[in-house]
């Protein structure tokens, strides 16, 4: 049996492939996985232009947080290459004044030499939902934002400062899309994430039950029995 047309991920602020793995070993089989990091540019659109220039001819698309808001201006720029997209923990809208201001206060510690203080606040343990395997999660949070280090936190919490509000482009959308969320995300309502799903004419809400901001490590297993049934479906809609 050939294998399917390959998934490209695109993880969150300061996640590497880490983020996907346990979705990384059970589909991989199946399809080749293709992730992409958002390590250059300064905005969603910089940085969707440098990923766009290393994918597949076709190919399906998911973004978590940050990694959303870039597939989302992926799919503007390149619609016809795109066959679906998952967005997990993504916002689509602008950043409010305030929130902008929040993360302003993290770019400064940063950039004084505290990352691990500015990632502990940028996902607060709050985040996650109560479960025995938290603490190990937040640490290998920690662990991945060291690795990538302090210049691309800037330019991530940049990009999502001035992150463009993408009401349009999602109600052009004529994909099978899946917006996957945590039931215990404090990070993004579930309100935004229904917002999400239903500004896009395909659009589906899939709730993971006991999991937070980083459902793929969560609850690994519900979350690649959702991706393994969203991306076996029918190629169209339409």
């Amino acid at each position: 049996m050939p294998l399917q047309e390959p998934l490209v991920i695109i993880p969150g602020l300061m996640a590497d492939a880490r983020l996907f793995l346990p979705q990384m070993v059970q589909l991989g089989a199946d399809r080749p996985i293709q992730i992409a990091l958002a390590t250059k540019g300064e905005t969603v659109e910089q940085m969707s232009e440098d990923i766009v220039a290393g994918l597949p001819p076709r190919f399906a698309l998911l973004g978590h947080g940050l990694g959303g808001d870039i597939a989302l201006d992926i799919i503007r720029r390149v619609p016809d290459r795109v066959s679906r997209v998952v967005l997990m923990a993504t916002d689509p809208l602008s950043e409010p004044p305030q929130a902008a201001a929040a993360r302003e206060a993290r770019i400064v510690a940063a950039k004084s030499g505290r990352l691990a203080q500015a990632m502990r606040e940028e996902i607060p343990l709050s985040a996650l939902a109560d479960a025995p395997w938290r603490d190990e999660i937040m640490a290998l949070v920690q662990d991945m934002a060291l690795g990538l280090g302090e210049g691309v936190f800037l330019r991530q919490s940049r990009a999502l400062q001035r992150r463009p509000d993408q009401q349009k482009t999602m109600r052009k959308i004529k994909l099978p899309a899946l917006v996957i969320s945590g039931d215990c995300d404090t990070l993004v309502p579930m309100r935004r994430q229904e917002f999400t799903a239903n500004l896009m004419p395909f659009g589906k809400l899939l709730v993971i039950e006991e999991a937070g901001h980083l459902a793929s490590l969560e609850q690994p297993e519900a979350v690649s029995a959702a991706l393994a049934e969203f991306l076996g479906g029918p190629m169209m809609l339409r």
